[in-house]
C-alpha cells in the first residue's frame, strides 16, 4: 500500500479508503471488512450520518478493537450542509457519539450539491460557523466537501478556501471534473476519488467490448491506474460491502507510478473505438447546449449514450439513466423524453449534432425501471 499526503490536512493517507456505505449487512460483517482493510494498509476510513447504521458499526469496530491503534487511523464522517449553525453543532455530537470517539479527523459536508447549499455555506451563521467552532475546541480536525453538483458550483466551493479537502467523481470514463482537480490541487486540498469502480462504469461487470479494449488489464485496473498515476489525487475510495471485495481493487495499491507505454496505449485504443464507433453522433462533451428548457441533463444522457454504444456499458447506462426524476439534486435533471423538439439547443451545439433525436435514442436505449440512491 502506498500512502500519500491528503493536501493542507498533512494527514498521510492510504491510496485506497475504505467506504463504508456497503459494510452494512450486520456488525460483524462491518468489523470483518474493516479488519482486512486495515491488514492489508488501508489507514482510512469514511462513512457518513446518511448511510445507515455506518456510523454506529463503524464505531462498534472502533471499539472492539483494530489491528492499528486509534491514532494511526484516520476516520472521516459527512454531514449534509445546513442552514442553521446550532443544528450542525448537534449534529457533530451525535456522530461522535455513534462513532464513540472524541474527535474525527476530518468531516466532510456531505452534498454540496445546489447554490443554496453554498450560500449556507457562506451564511455568517450557517454551518462552517460550527464547523469552525469544533475545530477550535477539537471535536474536528479537517473539514472539506463531497458533491454531486455541477462544476462551475465545485469551483466556486473551493473558491470559497474554507476546505481543505475535496471528495469528487472523476474518473476516465467521467472527465468533466479535471478543473476542479486542477483547482484543488492548486490549493494544496486533498482529492478524494468517490466510487470509482461503481460510478466509475460498474467496472467490477464489464463488458465484454470492454474488457476486450482495455486488455490485458482490466477495465478496473485501468480505472485505478488512469487514477492513481495522477499524483494530485490522494486516495480512492473502495466500496467493500464484505472482506472479499477489498482484493480486486487493492492489487492495484502498489501501483502508482506514471502510465506506462502499453497502458497509453489502451487509453488510445479505447479513445480511438469511441471516436470511430460514433462518428459524427459523438457527443464531445463540451456543455454549450445547457442550459435546456425542459431540464434535461443533455450532456450527462449523451455521455451514457456514447459508452452504451461505443464500449456496450448499456447496463451501466440505464442504471444511471434511470436515477435521473428519481434521485433530487444527487442526480438532477429530467429524462429524455422530456425534449419537445423545441431546438434551443440546437445553434449552441459546436458539433452541429441533431440533439433531440440523440436524446430519443439514448431515452429507448436507457429508459426502464425508475432507480434511486442507495440512501435517500
Amino acid at each position: 500500500m502506498h500512502y500519500r499526503r491528503f493536501g493542507k490536512t498533512n494527514l498521510p493517507l492510504s491510496v485506497f479508503s475504505l467506504g463504508t456505505m456497503r459494510c452494512l449487512a450486520s456488525a460483524e460483517v462491518a468489523y470483518e471488512t474493516v479488519v482486512a482493510a486495515i491488514a492489508q494498509g488501508i489507514n482510512h476510513l469514511e462513512t457518513a450520518r446518511g448511510y445507515g447504521n455506518s456510523e454506529l458499526y463503524l464505531g462498534a469496530a472502533l471499539q472492539a478493537g483494530l489491528p492499528q491503534p486509534r491514532s494511526r487511523l484516520y476516520i472521516t464522517t459527512k454531514l449534509p450542509p445546513m442552514a442553521d449553525a446550532s443544528q450542525m453543532d448537534r449534529s457533530i455530537d451525535e456522530s461522535l457519539t455513534r462513532l464513540g470517539l472524541d474527535y474525527i479527523d476530518a468531516l466532510a459536508i456531505h452534498g454540496v450539491n445546489t447554490w443554496e447549499h453554498l450560500d449556507w455555506l457562506k451564511a455568517e451563521q450557517g454551518c462552517m460557523a460550527a464547523v469552525h467552532r469544533a475545530i477550535v475546541d477539537g471535536r474536528v480536525r479537517h473539514v472539506g466537501f463531497s458533491t454531486h453538483g455541477s462544476l462551475e458550483l465545485i469551483l466556486a466551493t473551493i473558491t470559497t478556501d474554507q476546505f481543505e479537502f475535496v471528495n469528487l467523481h472523476y474518473y476516465y470514463f467521467f472527465q468533466r471534473h479535471a478543473p476542479a482537480v486542477a483547482l484543488a490541487h492548486q490549493k494544496d486540498m486533498g482529492v478524494f476519488i468517490i466510487s470509482p469502480a461503481d460510478k466509475g462504469g460498474m467496472l467490477y461487470t464489464p463488458p465484454a467490448t470492454l474488457e476486450t479494449l482495455c486488455h490485458p488489464l482490466s477495465p478496473l485496473d485501468l480505472n485505478s491506474r488512469w487514477l492513481l498515476s495522477d499524483p494530485r489525487i490522494t486516495t480512492l475510495s473502495v466500496g467493500a460491502a464484505n472482506p472479499a471485495e477489498l482484493a480486486r481493487p487493492l492489487a492495484m495499491a502498489d501501483h502508482t507510478e506514471p502510465l506506462s507505454p502499453d497502458e497509453i496505449a489502451i487509453l488510445d485504443r479505447l479513445h480511438t473505438h469511441l471516436t470511430q464507433t460514433l462518428g459524427t453522433d459523438r457527443c464531445s462533451q463540451c456543455y454549450d447546449c445547457l442550459p435546456c428548457p425542459e431540464s434535461i441533463q443533455i450532456p450527462e444522457v449523451l455521455r451514457l449514450r456514447n459508452l452504451a454504444i461505443a464500449y456496450e456499458m448499456t447496463q451501466f447506462g440505464q442504471y444511471r439513466y434511470r436515477m435521473f426524476e428519481n434521485a433530487g439534486h444527487w442526480f438532477p435533471g429530467n429524462k429524455a423524453n422530456r425534449c419537445n423538439d423545441c431546438g434551443d439547443c440546437l445553434p449552441r451545439c459546436p458539433e452541429s449534432l441533431d440533439i433531440p433525436t440523440l436524446l430519443r435514442d439514448a431515452h429507448e436505449r436507457l429508459h426502464g425501471q425508475p432507480g434511486r440512491r442507495l440512501w435517500g
